[in-house]
Order: structure tokens, then C-alpha cells, then sequence
């Protein structure tokens, strides 16, 4: 039997160390540092660069910034366009300052026609018992039951003490500005005839109105040309503090804030076409 002798090992190599990065050259950055933030473009060697995007301090310019610029510029533009387009248009002259000569009439004005001229001031200024009409002939003075005499100044008392329940009455006419009442009273047999111009204050000119609407399904004075009416009653009414009994009429009318009253207290029926007569003619006192 044979016996092979083995043949000795082989000693391995020695395994070879790296060599050692070359040192770079001056003044060259090393391809292994890349701009911070920059990629390497696909397919460039571990560690290079494009040259553009290693040059520290460049950056990309991004979509948003472009139309952020352009966002702040178009205005910019657009008022150096529209200043350059109106500094080139002709200037707009202005309209002249001169004014009419004025014209004074040559006549001397006549101060008495002038005043003739002018609107009849309201007949309400003066003393109301001045524009009272005169008592008819043929008639008696009454004390309009005893309130006073048959012409005169009737007082807030006075006046609320005519009525029945005169402290509500009386509260009615301060509340309505009551200011003065003229009254002219007087008698024809048994009928009784009271005619008063009440005056409100100038706050209060609608109590006038309103006591003129008071008189409900009323007759117009004067086909309505006349700011008031009439009515004759034919209803029996009983005096507040007796059983008598008796018929009423009434005329009203307004000028300004004056209401004008007529009442008319008889054992029979009022006549209508009188009350409206008697209506007239103290109207055309107060016009």
C-alpha cells in the first residue's frame, strides 16, 4: 500500500491595506462634500455635484416666489403705465369765476304797498274778543248759566266747569294745551246761543283739529271751501243737574290753532239753516 505524502499549505497573501484618499488639490473643494440640501443628479459618481448647484450661495427660484413677484409688480406697473398715459393727456381748463352785475330796480320802493302786498297775517294775533261777531238784535244777554257775563274771558275753570265731570275735563284741557277761550253768550226766548274762539297753544294746533273732527255726521259750512261743519240734533238730551230736557246744535270750524264753537241749547229742535248762517258769519271774522 502506498502512502501520498500531503502537499505543505500555501501561506495566503497578506491582505493589502487601502490606500489612502489622495489629498485634494488647493483651492479645489472635495467632490465628497455636497452643497447641504442639494441631491446629486441620478446616474453622477457617490459625492459629485452638479457645478452649478456646488457653488455656495445659489438657490433655486421657486414657482411660488415667481408669481409672488409678479403678484407685487403688476400693480406697480399698471399705476406707472396709467401716470405716464394721464401726465401726456391735455390739461382740462377750468370754468371762469365771473358772476352776473347785480341789477337793482330803479324805482324807490313803496313801503305801504309793499306791505299791502304781502299775506293778511293770521287774525288770530290780536285780542280774540275783538273778532267775536255782535250780539243779534232782538236778543237778551245771558250769563251762560252763570259762569260769567254775556261776553268776555272764559278760564280753564270756567270752561271745564261747563261740562259735565269737570275735574276729567279739566285735566283734557291742560293736556291739550288750552290757552284762552273768547265767548259771546246770549238768549232768543227760551234758546240759548254761546259763541267762543278757543285758542291753543302754538304746540298744540292739532287740539283745534281734533275738536273739530269731534263733530261727527256734520253738514259742511260751505260745500266744503270752509274748514269746519254743522249739525242740528234731533235727540233730546237732559241737563247734568236738572230733569229738563232740551235739543242741541253745534257748528265748528279751524284757522290756524283757533277752533271756533257754536252751540245752541233749545227747548226744540235747532234750526240747521240758522246754526249754518250764524257759523258763516263768524267765520268771515277769523278770515
Amino acid at each position: 500500500m502506498t502512502t501520498e505524502t500531503p502537499e505543505p499549505p500555501v501561506p495566503e497573501a497578506p491582505a493589502v491595506p487601502p490606500a489612502p484618499p489622495a489629498p485634494p488639490e488647493p483651492g479645489t473643494p472635495a467632490e465628497a462634500e455636497a452643497v447641504p440640501g442639494t441631491p446629486a443628479e441620478p446616474g453622477a459618481e457617490p459625492g459629485a455635484v452638479a457645478d452649478a448647484e456646488a457653488r455656495p450661495g445659489t438657490r433655486r427660484i421657486g414657482t411660488a416666489r415667481l408669481l409672488i413677484a409678479a403678484a407685487l409688480l403688476g400693480p406697480l406697473l399698471g399705476a406707472v403705465g396709467g401716470y405716464a398715459i394721464q401726465a401726456s393727456r391735455p390739461p382740462t381748463p377750468l370754468p371762469s369765476l365771473q358772476v352776473g352785475t347785480p341789477h337793482y330796480p330803479a324805482a324807490t320802493l313803496d313801503e305801504q304797498a309793499a306791505a299791502a302786498a304781502l299775506p293778511r297775517p293770521p287774525a288770530v294775533d290780536g285780542d280774540l274778543r275783538k273778532l267775536l261777531i255782535s250780539r243779534p238784535e232782538g236778543t237778551e244777554a245771558w250769563d251762560n248759566y252763570g259762569y260769567g257775563d254775556d261776553s268776555g274771558w272764559m278760564t280753564i275753570g270756567e270752561k271745564a266747569l261747563s261740562y259735565g265731570g269737570a275735574d276729567r275735563e279739566f285735566r283734557s284741557l291742560v293736556r291739550e294745551g288750552f290757552q284762552r277761550d273768547a265767548y259771546l253768550a246770549w238768549k232768543k226766548g227760551e234758546t240759548r246761543y254761546l259763541v267762543e274762539l278757543i285758542q291753543y297753544d302754538a304746540k298744540s294746533s292739532q287740539s283745534a283739529v281734533a275738536l273739530v273732527n269731534e263733530l261727527t255726521g256734520g253738514q259742511p259750512l260751505d260745500g266744503g271751501t270752509i274748514n269746519g261743519s254743522y249739525k242740528a240734533s234731533d235727540k233730546q238730551y237732559t241737563y247734568s243737574e236738572s230733569t229738563e230736557k232740551y235739543y242741541y246744535g253745534e257748528a265748528v270750524a279751524r284757522r290756524g290753532n283757533v277752533a271756533m264753537l257754536i252751540t245752541v241749547y233749545s227747548p226744540s229742535q235747532v234750526n240747521g239753516d240758522e246754526l249754518k248762517a250764524l257759523a258763516k258769519l263768524q267765520w268771515e271774522r277769523l278770515v
